[in-house]
């Protein structure tokens, strides 16, 4: 079968790669080792999950009467989360632990990206020039894409785990366009390496969106001549050779920032307070459990459960009595039908609440025997978190449970105005809803109604007013008002009536009433906007809602780069 063994620095060395059926060569290639005081290395234990426990019994067997000069070297790749932590105790305690970190930064990243090649890479194009110019633009956009994650939902909607042989693969199909044609195809190149190569990773269409604008922003014919900015302050460099290249890096990169990704600085500030407070929140769950808070506190852990849970139970309201409402409603417009539904989520929502209130309330005097899921509330309403039984029967929220509560009870508040006559509300508080974009095709639907316009030929308009929500007194005549919208990477400039940047240290400043209609898919007018998407919570990825065009003087591609989107809650 295979070779094993093999010599390094006058000692013996077996190296067993670790997968299905491998575990018994393992064993025994163990063995032998500790007898004879050779070295071994274990790749890849983390497949192999199931050998684990049998490994440490086989390695606390070989800790005494093994040869002096028996090692064993593991290797493992980082976990995803915690549930996946897999190696033994025993093991980690005995073992001296090394980790790689990868390199933080555009700097140390584009240095890295570049060390892919070499300066036989630089000369074997004939196309020297072209080669070049393209192969460092493809460093740069890999570094950028890359390090973006950092920014979290901000940076992609999802994490993708772009590699080195994502960036050396392109090389290659650049270096084989380039040998076969004597013109540079840019459409081609940027069709391969932003809807395969690295397209091959990305599942969701606004990280498309985005991967695709940094190709069109970096590899285009104005790349040859000087001056294209690959960021702010840092043009393309032109022909030089390896050692120049890395030296360019050197000199001429301008200091890590979020312009180097096409971001503004208040992404950076916005990541940073996510990461401190999950830190924090971290170490409040680690708070022990079963003792009270001391002197100065407000007393034990179960009598804070108990005042919270009091409080609730006495602000929630009654359910929506819905056959009172059905009765009351003269015509099922798709108006009321929303209006009805919202209703009957709230109902599913706030029963839970209720009923698992109740029982932790009982639990707690005694009457009740605690089960694991009361505990799991008792503990969510200690830590200030939403219980995971209300999360499912819920909204999409990163709020805490403090503020979560208070914005489930304006919910209801909303839900009793608008349901004393069905009528639509002045304006109407679109992050109110479970489900926002019923009342968005509710307008479509009544619109289409009255003009006969057929449905799938019709969009939405969205036009920002100047005038807050105190300002309206009805309703449009068509469409709605909406208003409780927040924007994340630039602002509205409410004079100007368009996109501008973003003011330093404001996250999310708050939008103007919007204007949402229904208009025929001809009629819409797709110069100077920006298609901005519109998300429920910061978290984007699954919580997007709709599509807005707003208003830009700027190009389109630098609100793409730098993440911009409306949020219905911050």
């Amino acid at each position: 079968g295979k070779k094993l063994g093999f010599t390094f620095n006058n000692r013996n060395l077996h190296n067993v790669s670790l997968g299905q059926g491998q575990e018994v060569i393992a064993e025994q290639v163990l063995d032998l080792a500790a007898k004879e005081g050779h070295w071994v290395i274990l790749q890849n234990i983390h497949l192999v999950a199931k050998w684990l426990n049998s490994l440490e019994k086989k390695l606390e067997q070989h800790s005494e009467g093994s040869h002096q000069d028996f090692r064993v070297f593991i290797s493992a790749e980082p976990a995803p989360s915690p549930e996946s932590h897999i190696i033994p105790q025993g093991i980690l305690e005995n073992s001296i632990k090394i980790t790689n970190e990868a390199p933080t930064g555009i700097q140390a990243n584009l240095h890295k990206a570049l060390d892919n090649f070499s300066q036989d890479t630089l000369e074997m194009c004939t196309q020297e020039k072209e080669f070049k110019s393209i192969l460092f633009a493809l460093c740069y956009f890999h570094t950028v894409v890359a390090e973006r994650r950092k920014f979290g939902p901000q940076g992609w909607n999802r994490p993708y785990p772009f590699s080195a042989g994502d960036l050396t693969i392109s090389v290659n199909v650049l270096y084989n366009y380039l040998q076969s044609r004597s013109q540079v195809p840019y459409d081609d190149l940027r069709y391969l390496v932003g809807e395969i190569l690295y397209g091959g990773h990305i599942t969701d269409d606004w990280d498309r969106r985005l991967c695709k604008t940094y190709l069109e922003e970096f590899i285009k014919p104005e790349m040859l001549e000087e001056g294209l900015l690959l960021a702010p302050g840092f043009p393309l460099p032109g022909n030089m050779d390896y050692k120049g290249y890395h030296q360019y890096i050197d000199d001429a990169l301008p200091p890590e920032s979020s312009y180097l990704y096409g971001l503004h600085p208040n992404a950076e500030l916005g990541f940073l307070t996510q990461s401190s407070e999950k830190l924090l929140r971290t170490v409040l769950e680690l708070q022990p459990r079963d003792s009270s808070t001391g002197e100065g506190g407000v007393g034990t852990r179960e009598e804070m459960v108990n005042a919270r849970l009091e409080e609730m139970l006495e602000k929630l309201s009654d359910e929506f009595n819905m056959a009172e409402l059905m009765a009351k409603v003269e015509q099922r417009t798709p108006y009321a039908v929303v209006a009805l539904q919202e209703c009957e989520r709230m109902n599913i929502l706030t029963g839970e609440i209720k009923c698992s209130l109740l029982e932790l309330e009982l639990g707690l005097k005694g009457e009740l025997t605690m089960t694991s899921d009361m505990e799991s509330l008792q503990n969510a309403l200690f830590l200030d978190m939403v219980p995971e039984s209300w999360v499912r029967r819920s909204y999409p929220s990163t709020a805490s449970l403090g503020t979560w509560f208070a914005d489930l009870l304006a919910r209801i508040s909303e839900l009793e105005t608008w349901t004393g006559d069905f009528s639509l509300p002045p304006t109407v508080w679109l992050g109110g809803f479970f489900n926002p974009q019923s009342l968005l095709t509710a307008i479509m639907q009544t619109t289409s109604r009255k003009n006969k316009w057929p449905l799938d030929k019709m969009t939405l308009q969205c036009d920002v007013t100047k005038k807050s929500r105190e300002d309206f007194a009805s309703p449009p005549w068509e469409g709605a008002y909406v208003h409780g919208l927040f924007m994340e990477g630039a602002r509205w400039d409410a004079q100007a009536g368009m996109l501008t940047e973003a003011r330093l240290k404001e996250l999310t400043p708050a939008m103007p009433v919007l204007f949402i209609k229904a208009i025929p898919v001809d009629k819409q007018d797709l110069q100077g906007v920006y298609p901005c998407p519109v998300y429920k919570t910061r978290q984007r990825g699954p919580t997007y809602v709709w599509t807005f065009n707003l208003k830009t003087k700027d190009s389109p591609s630098k609100w793409v780069l730098a993440g911009v989107a409306l949020l219905l809650q911050v």
